[in-house]
């Protein structure tokens, strides 16, 4: 997503208020962002505490202001200037973390990022996006820009079928149509599910939704999910990211707050992040049962 990352920000860059920070990464990607933005385009070094600061200073004078970086040192070595000088000032500082969840798999446990949301979620006025497709980009940019509050940009690969239609940008949208249980997925790791749940038969088949926007204080389920859920039928969660602080346990308490009794409840997360031994980001989604053929296992026996 960091050529699409580009080309949107590339866009927008006609605004002179717009400042770009880099901690010293998105090299051979963001080469036009620096190109078209000149002294708006910052690098900060290997020195994200600061950056992060730095972003904050220009925020509060009323730049809007992006910082971007891997995952891992976007959100977690600057965490407490983060949650001081960004969230506690309620400044709109858009942080950019690229190869989120198992995104850098054979670099091993440092370079993951599967509590990245779930810690950025605690802190006051934070939102996160999830963009799960490549086309989803401007829409994450348009509506994050358009925010008064901090965020938190998690990119990883589209990665739907050959020939799937990708539908408009929205914070939820539903993928697939069946009589079966319900199945949400954060961002990009839906597309890894989308050809083997269309085989199945519409008796089978979930209702299939993606979510791109989170927490749902701020983007609540459709009335659509809401009457799919209330059904009984089940539902299933499937994020790469463990399994405190994410979209199944927030769900699973708006859910006790609502009353809506939604059935047998499912989670698929990130189990762990040492492994015996590292692979590939679908090798480790593998192992923590993110893979295809353990959300088939769920559809067809967790009803």
């Amino acid at each position: 997503m960091r050529k699409q990352l580009c080309d949107g920000l590339v866009a927008r860059a006609s605004n002179p208020e717009m400042v770009f920070l880099t901690g010293d990464l998105g090299f051979m990607a963001l080469e036009p962002l620096q190109q078209t933005l000149g002294s708006r385009f910052i690098n900060a070094g290997v020195a994200e505490q600061n950056m992060v600061t730095v972003a904050a200073a220009m925020a509060r004078e009323g730049l809007e202001t992006w910082a971007y970086s891997i995952a891992p040192f976007c959100y977690a070595r600057p965490f407490e200037q983060i949650r001081n000088d960004v969230a506690f000032h309620r400044l709109p500082v858009k942080l950019i973390g690229n190869g989120g969840g198992y995104g850098y798999g054979v670099m091993g446990p440092t370079h993951h990022a599967i509590e990245d949301y779930g810690v950025l979620l605690t802190l006051p006025h934070m939102r996160a996006y999830i963009p799960a497709f490549d086309e989803d980009i401007d829409g994450v940019l348009d509506n994050a820009a358009a925010s008064a509050d901090p965020a938190y940009i998690r990119l990883g690969r589209g990665e739907p079928p050959p020939g799937f239609p990708v539908p408009a940008y929205s914070p939820w949208r539903q993928l697939l149509a069946g009589e079966g249980m319900t199945v949400i997925v954060v961002g990009p790791l839906v597309g890894t599910y989308l050809a083997s749940l269309q085989e199945l038969p519409e008796t089978q088949r979930p209702n299939l939704w993606v979510v791109t926007e989170l927490p749902l204080a701020t983007n609540e389920p459709p009335p659509a999910l809401l009457k799919q859920l209330a059904s009984g039928r089940g539902v299933c969660i499937a994020e790469e990211h463990v399994r405190r602080g994410g979209l199944g346990s927030e769900l699973a308490l708006y859910l006790l707050e609502q009353g809506i009794q939604p059935g047998p409840f499912h989670h698929l997360h990130a189990i762990a992040h040492h492994y015996a031994t590292y692979g590939s980001q679908n090798f480790l989604r593998k192992q923590s049962g993110l893979d295809p053929a353990s959300l088939l296992t769920t559809v067809a026996h967790g009803s």
